[in-house]
């Protein structure tokens, strides 16, 4: 039972370091991690809402509606049309988009450096074990 500890000790000491050399990249275009999310989440998906944002990233509804205020102020974002006026929904905007694949440069190049020598299936696996593992949390 120790690998167990073991595993979730080796993700924690994963985590801090990548997402410390990500600040690192993002803030060269003056972003941050969790700005950096959304954006990500918005290229993938087309648009979201701000509690669907929330869930995703594990955070309160007003801390996503600050990150996204500050997105809009830059003009990486905006706001949709929704039949329900409660519910607040994004799309990435053009400027977003071509900052997204700005940054998404430096970024594989980073993550392609730390998966060389890790197959595909490897990577596939590790994908479905941390999914599978959020679902519990």
């Amino acid at each position: 039972m120790a690998h167990i500890s073991s595993l979730f000790h080796q993700i924690i000491l994963f985590y801090r370091p990548f997402e410390t050399h990500l600040n690192a990249i993002l803030a060269d275009h003056q972003l941050h991690r969790a700005q950096w999310s959304i954006l990500y989440y918005l290229e993938k998906n087309d648009s979201i809402t701000l509690v669907e944002l929330a869930q995703l990233q594990g955070v309160e509804k007003p801390t996503v509606t600050r990150t996204v205020t500050k997105l809009e102020e830059a003009g990486l974002i905006k706001p949709m049309a929704t039949h329900d006026k409660r519910e607040k929904r994004i799309t990435i905007t053009e400027q977003g988009r071509t900052l997204y694949q700005q940054v998404r440069i430096p970024i594989d190049a980073f993550e392609h450096r730390l998966l060389e020598g890790v197959s595909e299936e490897e990577q596939l696996q590790m994908i479905e074990l941390l999914v599978a593992l959020r679902e519990k949390i």
